[in-house]
């Protein structure tokens, strides 16, 4: 079996996401990152950086994180400019073109505007820039946060065709029982999700779990990803030069179109179809189109195009999809074979189309 480290060393677009805590802790970070990105000639860089509240919480002197939003997005603001000014002076420095860039979730939730993301993110690296992706916290609500920088890396590998994602934080990568370090893991269900623990932490969100889901999210979108320690000196150098640092998810073997991984892991389900047992199997083992006659009911409020939930009887969900009418028509056409439901509702029968279907991986 050939080496996987071999495909890491030899990645060309880079996503690398570091931590608030390792910032915050760090100074010398920005100084690390930038000549280490400026020794990689032919390779291009997107950096997913936290940050902002961390630094914006010592520069208003809160004691500590706040947890109401106003101030959350207070910190943030005050936050971002001291961010970009780090990366600013750090890459300056190594002759290096930053360029700061701020994301919603329903930035990228909306197809349009998902699109023109992609563009310009697609224009600043055929400037050779490095973008600096931070959500924006200043005017992020819990319904248009992405929940971390972690998943906002995965979303991003996709967008940028990314072949690499690294995630740098304060842990050396997936420990075990035993608290030794997992190299490589090829199934996340098998081999990591076993091994993860909850953590927490004053000054970020994301702990292992994130990590380990933002991964099977990229890998699933062409990337390999390796979670690795920041502190370690070189640690990046490392990573990028395929030696046995941090944990190695391996991409993965049945990767999803840039479509349907918007679907599966962008899109937020607004509602769900119940499916009765024959169909429930169909679009389970051989992902057929979800027909109305197989329907047993809808849950929610949904128009067509938005995202729902497949799920079986038992309330598992089986699948997502976009759906092709709102919830009123999906429920009048519920449990009807296509020659029961009224003229002109026809085109009704099918409710998700195999083709805009992502069966189980949400």
């Amino acid at each position: 079996m050939a080496d996987p480290r071999a495909s890491v060393a030899r990645a060309r677009r880079v996503v690398v996401k570091i931590g608030s805590r390792t910032l915050a802790g760090d100074g010398g970070m920005f100084a690390r990152l930038a000549a280490t990105i400026a020794a990689r000639e032919g390779t291009s860089f997107v950096i997913v950086s936290s940050g902002a509240i961390a630094l914006g919480i010592k520069k208003l002197g809160y004691r500590a994180r706040p947890k109401e939003m106003a101030r959350l997005q207070a910190a943030a603001a005050a936050g971002q400019s001291l961010l970009m000014q780090a990366y600013e002076e750090a890459f300056a420095a190594r002759d290096l073109c930053v360029a700061q860039v701020l994301l919603t979730h329903s930035d990228l939730a909306d197809r349009t505007r998902a699109n023109n993301a992609r563009a310009a993110l697609g224009a600043l690296l055929d400037a050779r820039a490095i973008p600096i992706l931070n959500e924006n916290d200043s005017v992020a609500v819990e319904e248009i946060k992405f929940g971390d920088n972690d998943q906002l890396a995965a979303m991003v590998a996709p967008l940028v065709d990314a072949d690499l994602v690294v995630l740098l934080s304060d842990v050396d990568g997936l420990l075990d029982g035993g608290g030794r370090r997992i190299a490589t893991v090829r199934d996340v269900a098998a081999e990591a999700l076993p091994h993860v623990r909850k953590s927490t932490s004053t000054v970020g969100v994301g702990g292992m779990a994130s990590k380990v889901e933002a991964a099977r999210r990229a890998t699933l979108a062409g990337a390999n990803v390796v979670v690795a320690d920041a502190r370690a000196p070189g640690t990046l150098d490392a990573v990028l030069a395929g030696e046995d640092v941090g944990t190695l998810f391996v991409v993965a073997r049945e990767r999803l179109s840039a479509k349907k991984f918007w679907i599966a892991f962008t899109l937020r389900p607004r509602g769900d179809l119940v499916l009765d047992r024959g169909a429930a199997e169909a679009v389970r083992a051989k992902g057929k189109s979800v027909l109305s006659v197989g329907v047993l009911g809808v849950r929610g409020d949904f128009r067509a195009g938005d995202a729902v939930r497949v799920v079986d009887a038992e309330g598992r969900e089986i699948a997502r999809g976009l759906a092709r009418c709102g919830a009123a028509d999906a429920a009048a056409v519920a449990g009807k074979a296509r020659e029961e439901i009224a003229e002109g509702m026809g085109e009704l029968g099918v409710l998700v189309h195999a083709d805009e279907l992502v069966v189980g991986q949400g």
